[in-house]
């Protein structure tokens, strides 16, 4: 569900900010799935940018590198929804 949250930010991001508590949320609950924190960190800021083309590039940019470490952990597949 997390994963679904974050993806589903990746197209509100030309809108707006979406530093969002279910944003947050999501972010906490991968946490411990992700050995590098840097997507994560990355992921949180990027939603916080008032530019909308640094924004959207941060969030996806980050919104990759997090779900590549929960394939690598196996904590995600192409199978899960």
């Amino acid at each position: 569900m997390a994963v679904q949250i974050l993806r589903a930010t990746l197209e509100q991001t030309e809108h707006g900010r979406v530093d969002t508590v279910p944003v947050r949320l999501a972010l906490r609950c991968l946490w411990s799935h992700c050995p590098e924190r840097w997507p994560l960190v990355m992921f949180w800021e990027g939603a916080q940018q008032d530019n909308q083309i640094g924004r959207s590039q941060s969030v996806t940019a980050s919104f990759n590198g997090i779900v590549r470490q929960l394939r690598r952990s196996g904590a995600v597949t192409d199978e899960t929804p």
